[in-house]
């Protein structure tokens, strides 16, 4: 999470859209920049209403305008698989070894499913209960993104290449792909409205 509050604007940073590059180019430019641990790095809406919000309402008398990404939703869990491959090498018990990308997929459909496909939804970390991210861009066109926080932050903004996973095979069959969008339905109708 970045906040810059002069310019009262925050960014939540969804986890596998872009945020380590996001707050590599812009931590420099924020007067806050919580990047560990990770459950506060990526706080979600929920908690910033909870939390953060009412501090710094309470502090400048204010409301921040929220901004964050979001990633196509199959993309996403493609980009979570491959993130799990590659911190795989440090975990001793390598719990990822011999899963494909459609046993990840399954284990993630799967409410029950086992613990390394547990990665939540981008829906329940951007929305809650009716309400939503002020602006949500599509990763996918992070040239609109940079174009808004250049407005924004009064700033050219370049952003560098980071935490790139590793290319493996994350292909579907056409039944495994439909199955998979009806379990992230509420991801691709929020995407859709982007």
């Amino acid at each position: 999470m970045l906040i810059f509050w002069e310019r009262r604007l925050v960014f939540l940073a969804t986890p596998k859209a872009g945020s380590t590059a996001i707050e590599s180019a812009l931590e420099p430019l924020a007067e806050l920049a919580v990047r560990r641990p990770a459950a506060l790095k990526h706080a979600d809406l929920c908690s910033y209403r909870r939390h953060v919000e009412p501090w710094l309402h309470s502090a400048t008398g204010d409301r921040f305008t929220t901004v964050a990404l979001m990633r196509e939703p199959l993309g996403w869990l493609r980009s979570w698989y491959r993130f799990r491959l590659r911190d795989d090498g440090e975990t001793p018990d390598h719990v990822m070894q011999g899963v494909s990308f459609a046993d990840f997929a399954r284990a993630y459909a799967d409410p029950d499913g086992p613990q390394i496909a547990r990665v939540g939804s981008q829906a329940d970390f951007l929305t809650e209960a009716g309400d939503r991210v002020d602006r949500i861009f599509r990763y996918e066109d992070m040239e609109t993104f940079t174009h808004f926080l250049e407005d924004r932050l009064d700033c050219a903004i370049s952003l560098p290449r980071v935490n790139v996973p590793p290319a493996v095979d994350v292909s579907l069959s056409p039944e495994q792909e439909a199955d998979l969008r009806d379990v992230m339905a509420r991801d691709f109708r929020l995407y859709d409205t982007l």
